[in-house]
């Protein structure tokens, strides 16, 4: 779809874009930046037409959801359809941009505990249909990316077999898992906005699933350990994961599969980096051979 077309689907005549900017950063949607000539600043979405993971179909419809459900600094929908969603600017940088100064991770922890207050009825990705239990959802969604690596030839440090086989053997983990909730799945530095200091915004929630909070802290500790600050601003603003060993062990469940997401991924996106494929690889058979072998 053509920037002209979205814009027109969404009533807006592209005669009114005074300015517009590729925004960039991202991976798998187009991104632009638009001003109009009434002032208004907006964001523009397309999906590209390439095909990617199995999970990879309509997650403009999922963003646009997500947007209009949860509470917190997100931006505003002006409009949605198929492939493209317009949506109001946020103000601020990512905050993988900002060096020095302090880190707002308690500030942080409270917004994450505010958008997991959005609950709902099925487990797993919105645009599929619905499972009724986590450990249902999940297994479907580790056995769908597991399946696109076989699909695309993706060389993994462990037999997709062997990788499936333990998800299954955690599922008595997972159905301690009995409230879906909107998970966004994606929170890393460069999806959380700063402006001045304070946390201003999350965006690209295209990613989202109805499933367990604790995944939610795979990405906000992506490649590092989990901020002590951010964890006591969840808990003090009511989040609803308890943390305990029933929750890490479920957290490194979590991390096998983003792992395998990222690894995966690159082969549909023609990312040749062979660099970061091999850190990716270390990454995703340490992950593994972390996880419990008797549950």
């Amino acid at each position: 779809m053509r920037t002209e077309e979205a814009l027109a689907a969404a009533g807006i005549d592209p005669a009114s874009v005074v300015a517009s900017e590729d925004i960039g950063g991202g991976t798998y949607n187009t991104a632009l930046r638009l001003r109009l000539s009434d002032g208004r600043r907006l964001v523009l979405k397309i999906a590209p037409s390439a095909p990617g993971l199995s999970y990879e179909h309509d997650l403009l419809t999922t963003e646009a959801e997500y947007y209009r459900r949860v509470s917190g600094p997100l931006p505003s929908v002006v409009a949605a359809g198929p492939g493209f969603l317009l949506m109001t600017e946020l103000p601020g940088v990512p905050w993988s941009q900002v060096a020095g100064g302090p880190r707002p991770h308690r500030e942080l922890g409270g917004i994450v505990a505010g958008l997991h207050k959005t609950t709902g009825d099925g487990f797993g990705y919105p645009q599929d249909p619905p499972h009724p239990t986590w450990p249902a959802a999940f297994t479907a969604m580790a056995d769908a990316v597991l399946a696109d690596a076989v699909r695309y030839g993706v060389h993994l440090p462990r037999p997709a077999a062997e990788i499936a086989h333990l998800v299954r053997r955690h599922e008595p983990l997972l159905e301690l898992v009995t409230t879906p909730v909107l998970v966004h799945f994606d929170l890393w530095d460069g999806n959380i906005l700063v402006d001045d200091g304070r946390l201003s915004g999350i965006i690209d929630a295209e990613r989202a699933f109805w499933g367990d909070p604790v995944a939610e802290f795979v990405s906000l500790a992506l490649f590092r350990d989990l901020d002590r600050a951010l964890v006591e601003g969840y808990r003090a603003a009511g989040g609803p994961v308890e943390f305990g060993m029933p929750v890490w062990a479920r957290l490194g469940l979590y991390r096998v599969y983003l792992d395998l997401i990222m690894l995966v991924e690159m082969v549909p996106r023609k990312d040749t980096d062979a660099d970061r494929a091999r850190f990716l690889r270390a990454r995703l058979a340490e992950d593994v051979d972390a996880l419990p072998r008797a549950v």
